[in-house]
């Protein structure tokens, strides 16, 4: 087994955890690649054991070719890595080293069974659809692709803004409002849900559309199919507009002709065999359980 470890930041009450994994590979004689920043946050905090290589780029990465991309942290962590990964089809364990951790759902205390697991083959894989941003003018550089949303915000505390909205051509709306969301079924329980999007099951194969903050009170989400264009033209009080993909973001102008498409490419996480996309929101939002207190 030929493994990537990656992640962003390190916490002191990640180290027992992070030194674990290094121990489970290591022991089962895995050769071990490690995300070069990442790397150097780490050597001074862990015993690494035996002979590791660094990845510092998406051409070391298909250079090398892992067999997985373990990533520690939380859904942010998944995210950056698949700027990492890209069209490279290496599938991500995700470890949940965070908090709620919808995307990165294999928690620490039962790293050693998860490892076991798919040393096992007892697992599957996932397939995430990504969305792909065309731009008028250049923007986020060669990754213009994102796996949870893409949005378009006011900054600061400007005054709303206006977000013409076309689908496949056809104009959609005017919204005024504080902003848009484009998500991916993936996105549904990210931003979107905390602006009142629903959560749509992964392989939905659609886009949610959530304003953020609109004036208009009858604005609600929309799903539709991720066959569609979805492009934009803004405009509003001030010169620039926020735009993300991401946790990724760019300011433009109203000279940015912006839409948004299926990207060619997604990314495929590991799910271990009593994992489900029901069974993580039974748990991650608490569904049927009830809190109140009894007397």
């Amino acid at each position: 087994m030929k493994v990537l470890i990656y992640g962003k930041t390190v916490l002191q009450s990640q180290v027992e955890s992070i030194q674990l994994l290094f121990d489970l590979l290591h022991g089962e004689e895995a050769k071990i690649l490690v995300f070069g920043p990442y790397l150097k946050q780490i050597e001074p905090l862990i015993a690494i054991p035996g002979n590791i290589e660094e990845i510092r780029n998406y051409l070391e990465l298909v250079q090398h070719r892992p067999d997985f991309v373990f990533t520690l942290g939380g859904d942010g962590t998944i995210l950056s890595a698949a700027t990492l990964i890209r069209d490279s089809n290496i599938p991500i364990v995700g470890i949940n080293l965070g908090r709620l951790g919808f995307l990165a759902s294999i928690e620490e205390k039962v790293m050693k069974e998860a490892f076991q697991m798919i040393r096992h083959n007892k697992y599957r894989l996932e397939e995430r659809s990504m969305i792909y941003l065309d731009s008028s003018q250049p923007i986020f550089g060669e990754n213009l692709f994102a796996l949870n949303d893409f949005t378009i915000l006011k900054r600061d505390n400007s005054s709303m803004i206006i977000i013409h909205a076309f689908i496949n051509g056809e104009f959609l709306n005017s919204y005024w409002a504080d902003g848009l969301i484009v998500s991916t079924p993936t996105g549904s329980t990210g931003y979107s849900l905390s602006c009142g999007g629903p959560i749509v099951f992964p392989d939905s194969h659609n886009f949610i559309i959530t304003p953020v903050a609109p004036h208009n009170l009858n604005v609600r989400p929309l799903v539709i199919s991720d066959t569609s264009v979805i492009s934009f033209e803004v405009e509003g009080r001030t010169e620039n507009f926020l735009c993300t993909l991401d946790s990724r973001f760019e300011l433009i102008t109203q000279e940015f002709k912006l839409s948004i498409r299926k990207c060619e490419f997604g990314i495929r996480l590991v799910q271990l065999e009593e994992m489900s996309f029901s069974k993580t929101m039974r748990n991650k939002l608490m569904w049927g359980h009830d809190t109140r207190k009894h007397y």
